[in-house]
């Protein structure tokens, strides 16, 4: 695959690079540690951020064993946020009682323990509902609603601890969706994207709300909108530098986890509507993409002069090749899997080492629109936009569709990610939460 010439900025400074992709040694573990507390699903996409979870004992063939429906709950408030479950609990953010709430319900049968509302009403903006998946961290939990509310709480009762908002940092947008962020808790910091023209990033003391630094980004280049985009940070060790990257507005970022230091950004994977698949750190790779009609991205990081870093395009692929709207991507040895198309999720498996199209993109699948992904024991479970999930194995060899499941409800787009703990499937329907057996028999 050819190479393309792009802008790439590092600290400020632009450089026109071309260069052949080298050989890649990948890992299929995110580059650091959130900072989680070690619980089975704390966070947006798992403890590590990678959306790979490690139950096994799972059903492999939903046509021989179709999953079980246990039971429905409601009460979870309308929206799109995804759950974090730990100690018990399932958390999650939904619209209800003239504002926008943080739930907190039983792991054994989903009806609610309580529920916090931190909006003065409820937040307007397109798709209205909550998008954030509740970060927990101990006996505290951290969200970012989608009017930009930012706030810690204690998970045994939904007692505030701190509070601040995005508009403390002149917060902005790059469209009119709402923030979709997912806070990210490291060590002693909450990192969240208020997408300020002085503050892109901040860090924040998690005891106690008050800002440890804020990072500035420079001009990227033409392609996006100024402003955060809908991604959730996660954390690189790239080039031996620790660091958060995230998909903002205009493009992929890194910036130094210590002191917020702008290291490295990349415009090409960013469009002007919505820029939301989180990112993947591996090594010192960054795999990023978007959709409408964007594209996709392998940056390898190095470090350059004064304590800084470098992010070189190792490839980059053209919608056609591939393109995930949302429902993000998952990295598994050395291959990528996902939905492929601008709102559609067409699965395929990509050679992470070079982009290569190993199978799919072309194939439709059983459900319509986006699909969530995740991995558990050797498969990836899809969950397609209307409802409909599908089991497909995890493997470069081929396409191998093992089973399809329409859930006992459904309403709107189903956006929300699946999750797996202890053998049981968790969807969250709008207002409505299920939980099928997932074991194998």
């Amino acid at each position: 695959m050819s190479v393309r010439s792009r802008t790439l900025y590092l600290a400020g400074l632009s450089a026109a690079m071309l260069f052949a992709a080298p050989s890649l040694t990948l890992s299929i573990a995110q580059a650091g540690s959130s900072g989680a507390d070690g619980t089975a699903w704390n966070q947006w996409r798992g403890p590590d951020r990678d959306g790979l979870s490690k139950e096994t004992g799972l059903s492999k063939d939903w046509e021989t064993q179709r999953p079980k429906l246990l039971w429905m709950s409601d009460r979870m408030g309308t929206g799109y946020a995804g759950l974090a479950i730990a100690d018990g609990r399932i958390f999650t953010t939904g619209n209800s009682d003239g504002g926008q709430a943080v739930v907190a319900a039983n792991q054994e049968d989903g009806k609610v323990i309580w529920r916090r509302v931190l909006t003065d009403q409820v937040p307007k903006h397109g798709y209205q509902g909550s998008r954030c998946t509740p970060t927990v961290d101990g006996d505290r939990l951290f969200v970012m609603l989608s009017d930009g509310t930012i706030a810690c709480l204690q998970t045994d009762d939904g007692k505030v601890v701190w509070k601040r908002h995005a508009k403390d940092w002149n917060g902005k947008m790059m469209s009119s969706w709402g923030y979709s962020e997912s806070p990210l808790v490291d060590g002693n910091k909450v990192i969240v994207t208020p997408g300020g023209p002085d503050a892109m990033m901040v860090a924040l003391n998690k005891r106690t709300g008050k800002e440890i630094w804020k990072s500035a980004v420079p001009n990227l280049g033409d392609n996006g909108k100024d402003g955060a985009g809908y991604s959730s940070a996660i954390i690189s060790n790239g080039a031996g530098v620790k660091q958060y990257v995230q998909l903002t507005g205009r493009g992929l970022i890194g910036v130094r986890a210590k002191d917020g230091k702008f290291l490295w950004g990349y415009n090409p994977v960013a469009n002007p509507t919505a820029n939301i698949p989180t990112p993947i750190a591996s090594g010192d790779y960054v795999f990023g993409t978007s959709g409408y009609g964007t594209g996709a991205a392998l940056l390898k990081l190095s470090r350059a002069p004064r304590g800084g870093v470098k992010a070189e395009e190792v490839y980059f692929l053209p919608a056609k090749t591939f393109q995930n709207h949302h429902g993000g991507v998952l990295l598994v040895g050395d291959h990528l899997y996902a939905g492929h198309k601008h709102n559609n999720g067409f699965p395929i498996c990509l050679d992470m080492k070079s982009g290569d199209v190993v199978w799919g993109g072309d194939i439709r699948g059983p459900g319509k629109g986006s699909a969530a992904v995740l991995y558990a024991d050797g498969h990836l479970i899809f969950r397609y936009q209307d409802g409909t999930l599908a089991l497909i194995e995890a493997t470069p060899e081929e396409y191998r569709l093992k089973g399809t499941l329409k859930p006992a409800f459904q309403e709107r787009e189903s956006w929300s990610h699946p999750v797996i703990v202890d053998g049981k499937l968790y969807l969250r329907e709008q207002d409505k939460l299920m939980c099928y057996d997932l074991k194998e028999s």
